[in-house]
């Protein structure tokens, strides 16, 4: 159990094991926007959306520079010579065998935005048509290439690449980092406060770090909710694809009801139990459903595509991170897409860092930095080549036309959960293999999405015991299932959109606290003699306070 600072944890009463302030501050917090939001749904979004609006306009070029500086950081921290100490006393082993861990990262960072964005997002950038008064793709428009063939698919997939890759699981290393390196090594609570103690040493315990960690809660409680909702307009369309279950709004209350459930239960029974047992379950489920893709559609074509595209990315990837466009369709493009992607990589950041660091114990700076950084990004490259490649290669050979087959018309249409089912459809007359590979798809979203909530709810409850890495279980019960009611109150009001838009917002101020937070550990590495590994040497002391 992690030491913490005396006097902040409850010992008896109600809240024993928690920080009392925190627990009836941020509960008071969600209540607030949840009913503020519902009660008004129209004014709210209008509210939400004008911060999002001059954010994503004024703001794009800090976004792109945040991005880029913590990209660079990484590289710095890999290649620099503190990557040998361990996230953890020198003597440390790591908790978890490399499978679970690769597992756990992937769940908890990208699986379900994968199954729902994994066909429809390299489609809109393969398509044309403009549907929404912007370029679909204003990378290739520069470049000239308007026309939906094989080069517009490259540069698709390019996109893709871009806003799932390096950039993004760069703000998950550089905060997974910090939580563990301070948490592990230093032998501070594992919350998002005590990156900051370089910065602003114990008054990480005061004020200023009650609001760090409660704007961590915010943004886990309303992302979970939010990607919940999402996940579950999915799974009601494949539900409907499947059994022809009317895919409207008590529809997806039950499932949200029914996976917060199962959630809470895998939460209570620990990272070691429930979250990793059903993370690895996720990974071999998830195999059959990529073989079926690749093996299923044309192989020796998505190969060839896979090895063009990754290359191409890792050509361009550099040059696209720094691009900012003035252009008003291509500036709305950007905000729409590339900003709302940073936004909401970096609203997720505190959730998924803090996970990360919890399950990294034991693990070197260079392994865990290599390890985060590559292995997910290299996993989720190929599945959006496999599955978006499918779509554009079956758009590609359309017998009325290429742009026919009816996929792109459904991303036209922003019918987004229905491009996963239509283009299972399409890849074989064998209607029993559709009807299996869609029902797999479906039991994936409700497990994928699982293993997001119940790491959410395990996060949000360390963060409110100030940092112990087993939370009493009545807390990540009344968490767990607080998270699914939130869900369904909003979706009821009509507001998850509303408090998606919320999310992004708050992801400025995050920003700004990781800025400092990756100031803080290159600070401490390099002027804590503790942190350069020599050879028998001993612990690193623990700070002052």
């Amino acid at each position: 159990m992690q030491e913490k600072h005396p006097g902040l944890v409850a010992t008896t009463g109600i809240w024993k094991g928690l920080h009392p302030a925190m627990g009836i501050a941020s509960k008071g917090m969600i209540a607030a926007f949840v009913v503020f939001t519902a009660l008004n749904v129209e004014f709210a979004n209008s509210i939400y959306s004008a911060l999002r609006g001059w954010i994503e306009s004024a703001l794009n070029w800090y976004y792109i520079s945040a991005l880029t500086i913590m990209l660079f950081a990484c590289i710095y921290m890999m290649c620099s010579r503190h990557g040998a100490i361990k996230l953890g006393d020198d003597d440390s082993k790591p908790e978890f065998s490399n499978f679970s861990w690769f597992a756990m990262l992937f769940s908890a960072g990208v699986g379900i935005g994968l199954l729902f964005f994994g066909i429809a997002e390299p489609m809109f950038y393969f398509d044309n048509t403009q549907p929404w008064g912007y370029p679909n793709n204003p990378f290739a428009d520069l470049a000239q290439v308007t026309a939906m063939n094989e080069t517009r698919a490259a540069y698709a997939m390019r996109v893709t690449y871009f806003h799932w890759g390096f950039h993004g699981w760069a703000v998950y290393v550089m905060i997974g980092l910090c939580l563990a390196y301070f948490g592990f090594r230093k032998k501070l609570p594992l919350t998002l406060r005590s990156a900051l103690y370089p910065v602003i040493g114990d008054r990480i315990y005061g004020p200023i770090g009650h609001a760090v960690d409660l704007l961590a809660v915010f943004g886990t409680v309303f992302g979970v909710a939010t990607s919940l909702g999402l996940g579950v307009s999915q799974m009601a369309t494949g539900l409907n694809y499947l059994f022809g279950i009317d895919p409207g709004t008590t529809t997806q209350i039950i499932l949200i009801v029914i996976i917060s459930i199962v959630a809470t239960f895998s939460a209570v029974s620990g990272v070691g139990n429930g979250i990793r047992i059903i993370s690895e379950w996720n990974i071999w489920l998830s195999v059959v459903l990529l073989a079926y893709f690749l093996f299923g559609g044309p192989f020796q074509w998505l190969m060839g595509f896979f090895v063009t595209t990754v290359g191409d990315y890792l050509w361009n990837v550099i040059p696209m991170g720094f691009q900012t466009f003035n252009e008003p369709g291509a500036s709305a493009w950007q905000g729409g897409w590339t900003i709302f992607y940073w936004g909401w990589w970096i609203s997720w950041a505190p959730f998924v860092g803090m996970f990360i660091a919890r399950i990294s114990r034991g693990r070197t700076i260079r392994e865990f930095m290599l390890g985060v950084m590559f292995v997910p990004t290299t996993i989720a490259f190929f599945w959006l080549c496999i599955f978006g490649g499918n779509a554009i290669y079956l758009e590609l050979q359309a017998d009325g036309g290429v742009g026919t087959a009816g996929i792109a018309q459904l991303v036209r249409d922003w019918n987004l959960s229905s491009a996963l089912y239509g283009t299972i459809e399409l890849m074989t007359p064998v209607y029993w293999l559709n009807w299996a590979m869609a029902a797999l798809a479906t039991f994936l979203l409700a497990t994928w999405f699982i293993t997001s909530s119940d790491s959410g709810t395990l996060v949000i409850t360390t963060m409110l015991s100030m940092g112990d890495d087993n939370p009493p279980q009545r807390f990540r019960i009344v968490w767990g299932l607080g998270e699914g009611f939130v869900a369904a109150v909003l979706l009821l009001a009509g507001g998850l959109k509303a408090l998606q838009t919320a999310a992004i917002a708050a992801a400025l101020p995050v920003s700004v606290i990781m800025m400092l937070m990756t100031f803080g550990i290159v600070k401490s590495l390099n002027e804590d003699s503790s942190a350069v590994p020599a050879s028998g040497g001993p612990a690193a002391p623990e700070p002052a306070g």
